[in-house]
């Protein structure tokens, strides 16, 4: 009998953010996955790892946020037992480092000690995660490596980049999400699994079926040109929006979700400001196909820069599943992927938007949800598990 290395296995989890963050991560689908099909999942929260803007309202929310959960026991939040660990962000001091591993490996441990955790997966979307090693004594090593997380302002490069050349050796597998994040942990790692981000291809499929509509939106005039994500000013290029929403003032520009996260200095004044863009806030993960069921052309405004160089962003199949035509900036992750057209500027921007709303119909529709189902998150643990067996 075949034993499966991933369902029903006890799993510690080091994620990249907070459980509870605004908009749902691959760590959240993976790891609430894992849970129904029967695996004690311990998911410790962000260690941290961006030094905080002491002047950002949302940063100094957070830091008392997680100084209360710290010193409460572990919480059981959609079938995941999620640890809020108490560190101190200044991961650029080696001191600092020693004693966040002290108090990281001290909490993790009562934790899984608590759970009864045997011989888990240690699966991590950090690399720092390597100071539990022999805290948990994992039987299985996976290391998740979804953003280049050392090009983001605010991260020590230099201590990360150590760390994540010791772990991603050690790791029995290293998952990257782009193909440049590929490239770059093959010089550190022999088992590398290129897999990029997907979708709840169900969920996002039932924009295909009659239905509400996201009051929000219902109420702007058609075309809604919609983007779903994080409005943050190191990802989404704001002057590519501005321009377009100038040059077609007759179509609506409708970003939903929350401005900011991860990147407090934001600035839409500007985009608030022009009346055809509407910033309409986060929304619940199942709300999503509401928000999709009205939209006319899901767009990824993204700049081009070292990070975004790195991300295929999980909007993609998510869009596509909802049977949106795709209008992206032009990612390299993104080349080749069905469906996505790509542009460089606003005049090729604009262009791909309207034949888009020329081209589109209720066949095309289906036909690009029908093909974005063979990517889906349970393909996805299927995938890791085969790369994984022995």
């Amino acid at each position: 009998m075949t034993v499966d290395p991933l369902r029903g296995r006890d799993v510690v989890c080091v994620g990249f953010n907070d459980w509870d963050n605004e908009i749902w991560t691959n760590q959240h689908h993976l790891m609430t996955r894992l849970a129904a099909a029967g695996s004690r999942v311990l998911f410790i929260e962000s260690l941290g790892l961006r030094r905080p803007d002491l002047g950002s309202g949302r940063d100094l929310r957070r830091i008392a946020r997680r100084l209360r959960r710290g010193l409460t026991a572990p919480r059981l939040l959609d079938g995941v037992t999620v640890l809020s660990p108490l560190v101190l962000p200044l991961h650029s001091s080696a001191r600092v480092r020693a004693v966040n591993a002290r108090l990281l490996r001290a909490s993790v441990g009562r934790a899984a000690r608590r759970m009864h955790l045997r011989g888990p997966v240690l699966w991590a979307y950090v690399p720092q995660a390597e100071v539990l090693l022999d805290t948990v004594r994992p039987e299985v090593v996976v290391y998740h490596c979804v953003d280049d997380i050392a090009a983001q302002e605010g991260i020590d490069a230099v201590s990360f980049g150590a760390a994540e050349r010791r772990f991603a050796a050690r790791a029995d597998l290293v998952i990257a999400s782009s193909p440049a994040l590929a490239d770059r942990l093959r010089t550190m790692s022999e088992h590398v699994l290129y897999a990029p981000n997907v979708a709840d291809t169900d969920l996002f499929a039932q924009a295909l079926s009659p239905g509400p509509i996201d009051p929000a939106l219902s109420g702007l005039p058609e075309p809604r040109i919609v983007f779903v994500g994080a409005v943050a000013a190191k990802k989404i290029d704001l002057d590519l929006l501005a321009a377009l929403a100038d040059a077609r003032p007759e179509w609506r520009f409708a970003l939903v979700g929350p401005v900011g996260l991860g990147d407090p200095g934001t600035d839409v004044s500007g985009l608030a400001a022009r009346p055809n863009v509407r910033l309409l806030g986060p929304r619940p993960q199942r709300a999503l196909p509401d928000v999709l069921r009205g939209a006319a052309v899901g767009l990824i405004p993204y700049r081009r820069t070292r990070l975004t160089e790195s991300i295929f962003p999980m909007k993609v199949y998510e869009y596509l599943a909802a049977g949106l035509p795709v209008v992206a900036t032009g990612l390299p992750a993104l080349e080749g992927v069905g469906g996505v057209e790509l542009v460089d500027g606003a005049a090729a921007a604009l262009e791909a938007i309207e034949t888009a709303l020329a081209s589109d119909s209720p066949e095309r529709r289906r036909a690009r949800s029908e093909a974005a189902r063979r990517h889906s998150w349970n393909a996805r643990l299927d995938e890791i598990a085969t790369a994984l067996a022995p």
